[in-house]
């Protein structure tokens, strides 16, 4: 396992380097830059451009050089000095902005993440063991409304009955008279209260789609031979069901743990914009869509990071949960 382990880690270093530079190169594929589209901004408030003035600042900011000298000066950066650049749009370095942003983006995804769990896979076995009773048909129905149902609108229609319950547009993360306020108790229950709506939202989807998968695979797994011999045999149900097919079950489940750490970092681009929640997905989106490219880049590097990790992490698990996958890993 020692050595499978470092075999990987060795591979994921040209790999990281290799999708940097496609992050980085694919961010100016479109046309113009950063400052063609803060020319165009001035012209539409009716601002006089001087285009002197912008051609030193493009040399200033070293957009009048080829991608891959870019590239290679903002890697030579990160890695003597850990420097991932200052963000154009911003005027601020890269790590503050990412920095001002991560700790309301972990504590929003990780809930969303343990909201997604604690409520799929319970219900997802619960589904498989009941088939086709009242409970399976009521989990099968909300699992495929939640499918279904996009996450913007989701978000939409809670902030509306909420407001129209509560007189309380929860949007955002915090209330208006706490945005700027010290942490206190009084912060963290108005957090509290505005993170009802991400959660559920961010966690309807997976935890719907996690439960087909788990009642999927379970009953799979309990008509297979190996179950019908233990049961002929006496062996306990209980402890037949929760020794060898939810295990077995929770492959999938287990593989796509490694892939929750981007979303963990990033969390949902989409209803951060319609929630107005300050996290790193809507951070992201205006990255690219203003070519902020030392920006869009880290975040991307990050993101393609946390992927090869991810990886890495729900290969190691599934080898610990499966014996199976141990075996054909010993034999190579």
């Amino acid at each position: 396992m020692f050595n499978y382990i470092m075999r990987r880690v060795v591979v994921m270093i040209p790999t990281l380097i290799l999708i940097s530079f496609l992050a980085f190169w694919i961010i100016q594929l479109p046309p113009g830059d950063f400052l063609t589209t803060y020319v165009a901004q001035m012209r539409e408030m009716g601002d006089k451009v001087d285009m002197q003035m912008i051609d030193q600042l493009r040399a200033d900011l070293g957009l009048d050089q080829p991608v891959v000298v870019q590239y290679a000066k903002w890697m030579k950066g990160i890695l003597l000095h850990g420097d991932f650049g200052i963000s154009f749009e911003w005027k601020k370095p890269v790590t503050d902005l990412i920095g001002q942003r991560i700790m309301l983006t972990l504590v929003v995804s990780l809930a969303s993440l343990l909201f997604t769990y604690i409520l799929a896979v319970p219900i997802g076995i619960y589904s498989a063991t009941h088939q086709y009773s009242p409970g399976d048909f009521i989990a099968t129905f909300i699992g495929f409304i939640g499918l279904a149902l996009p996450n913007f609108l989701l978000a939409i229609l809670m902030m509306y009955f909420t407001y129209k319950h509560t007189g309380q547009l929860l949007s955002g993360l915090f209330s208006s008279e706490f945005v700027d306020a010290a942490w206190s108790f009084a912060k963290v229950g108005d957090l509290l209260k505005h993170m009802v709506i991400p959660v559920v939202v961010i966690g309807t989807a997976g935890t719907c789609g996690l439960i087909r998968i788990i009642r999927g695979q379970l009953l799979d797994e309990i008509r297979k031979q190996y179950v019908v011999t233990a049961r002929a045999k006496g062996v306990n149900e209980t402890k037949l069901l929760w020794k060898y097919p939810v295990r077995a079950a929770m492959n999938p489940v287990v593989s796509t743990i490694g892939w929750s750490l981007t979303s963990i970092f990033s969390g949902s681009t989409v209803t951060a914009i319609v929630l107005n929640l300050p996290t790193q997905g809507s951070q992201l989106y205006r990255a690219l869509t203003s070519q902020d490219m030392y920006l869009a880049g880290t975040l991307l590097m990050i993101l393609a990071i946390l992927t090869v990790i991810g990886t890495l992490i729900s290969d190691i698990l599934l080898a610990w949960l499966d014996p199976r996958i141990r075996a054909g890993k010993m034999e190579n």
